[in-house]
């Protein structure tokens, strides 16, 4: 090729300068005749000496119009052979082979223009690209900004809706807290009530349960010694059958006797401090001076003056009949009729079916004892003061209620006093119709002296 011969051509060392070897314009051959046909034409050829030249030197590196002519010379040294294999083809007209040479060439020099280009571009890099646009950036970021905008509304709506749907469940849970909470309320009022009604039954149970206490029950043996004196009584043998009118008989003497025992104090047992058998108010506290048709009228019939034997006294049942002292507390102190050992105590009020008003009667109690030596005795070791029995006399109970000594190794009394700390509501008189004490005299004056 003509570009392999160039590259050739201008690399080699030893490239002697152009010759051009000149053929005669007579040498062509003429046109038309047939001996001029049948010769070879003669074209000139520029023809390169590769000879050195002695006296000159290396010669450059030949241009690109002298590798065009190069290229064009090796193509026409190439040429006769081309002929001489080819002889049956015409010749070409010399403008085709210019025309030829010069695409040739053309080609060659895009070629080299453009590797010369891409040298150029390696060797100088494109400088940094310019800074964006100014009005770019601020439209990019007024998008932005639209776009945050957007968001935060977006944002700003979901938590308007959270708050309203989270209001909504506080108003449900709070409507179903309130109901909740009335029907607990409900149930517990019931089960309070329920609770109530349970200790007041638990009460009566236990008042019920102390009265079988203090009942006394026979025995086995108690009851067959008692059954063998029923049936000694009534004639009959051990061993003999007992009539049922017999019984009845021996059944209705003992409630007969019972009845007769109760009638004569209510209770069927010895006070050793009614006034009648010797016993007598020794102190008191203060008592109570109504104003003349001030009591009197709140208590039909009743004389409450400054008598404070009536608590030693039978009342029988009437309201006005006690002793009454000023204000909710206070004391009265009494003087049995003889040294005896306390066995219990018994507080008496007017009953609830008769009386006006109850809030006078004395609540929390405290009874006291001790012995009191006369003149002239010479007896020692009796008992000191001493708190016998603390109670609280009930309302909802008989109106006469009877407290048993709770202190151990009481010795032998003649002294009582009661202490009331309050009332069942009364800020203007507390009143006492009657107060028992119950017990047993010692067997002898030795034994008497002997307890402590």
């Amino acid at each position: 090729m003509a570009s392999a011969s160039l590259a050739a051509a201008a690399t080699s060392p030893a490239s002697s300068p152009l010759t051009l070897d000149a053929i005669p314009l007579a040498s062509r051959p003429a046109q038309g005749g047939a001996a001029t046909a049948a010769a070879p034409r003669k074209r000139p050829v520029l023809l390169l000496d590769h000879r050195p030249h002695p006296a000159s030197p290396t010669p450059p590196l030949l241009s690109s119009t002298a590798a065009a002519a190069a290229a064009a010379a090796a193509a026409a040294a190439s040429a006769p052979h081309a002929r001489r294999k080819k002889a049956s083809h015409p010749p070409r007209p010399r403008w085709q082979t210019v025309l030829s040479i010069a695409a040739k060439n053309a080609v060659l020099l895009a070629a080299l223009l453009y590797l010369g280009d891409l040298a150029w571009r390696w060797s100088h890099p494109p400088p940094p690209s310019p800074p964006p646009d100014r009005a770019a950036l601020e439209g990019y970021a007024a998008r932005v900004d639209e776009v945050e905008a957007s968001l935060a509304r977006t944002f700003r709506m979901i938590q308007v809706q959270l708050e309203a749907v989270d209001r909504k469940i506080d108003g449900e849970v709070g409507t179903a807290r309130g109901d909740l909470l009335a029907l607990l309320e409900e149930k517990r009022l019931a089960l309070e009530g329920q609770l109530t009604r349970l200790d007041a039954k638990a009460g009566e149970l236990g008042d019920a349960l102390d009265g079988l206490k203090r009942m006394e029950f026979l025995r086995k043996d108690e009851f067959e010694k008692f059954w063998n004196e029923v049936k000694g009584s009534l004639g009959s043998g051990s061993g003999s059958e007992v009539d049922l009118d017999q019984v009845r008989a021996l059944a209705r003497e003992i409630v007969m006797r019972e009845i007769e025992k109760h009638a004569a104090d209510g209770i069927g047992r010895v006070d050793y401090a009614v006034a009648s058998g010797g016993g007598r108010v020794v102190r008191h506290s203060e008592a109570y001076l109504p104003k003349r048709g001030g009591l009197m009228g709140w208590i039909p019939g009743g004389d409450v003056g400054p008598k404070p034997e009536k608590m030693l006294q039978p009342s029988f049942g009437e309201p006005g009949q006690c002793f009454a002292m000023q204000g909710s507390s206070g004391f009265v102190e009494i003087k049995l009729k003889s040294g005896i050992i306390p066995e219990a105590v018994t507080l008496e009020h007017v009953s609830k079916d008769v009386a006006y008003d109850r809030s006078t009667a004395p609540k929390d109690c405290l009874v006291s004892g001790w012995y009191e030596e006369t003149p002239g005795e010479t007896q020692l070791g009796h008992a000191a003061k001493m708190a016998l029995v603390e109670f609280t006399y009930d309302l909802e109970k008989n109106n006469v209620q009877t407290f048993d000594v709770s202190a151990p190794d009481v010795g032998v009394i003649n002294m009582i006093r009661l202490d009331f700390n309050s009332n069942h509501g009364s800020s203007q008189l507390t009143c006492i119709y009657r107060l028992r004490v119950h017990g047993h005299e010692p067997v002898s004056p030795g034994t008497a002296g002997s307890q402590a």
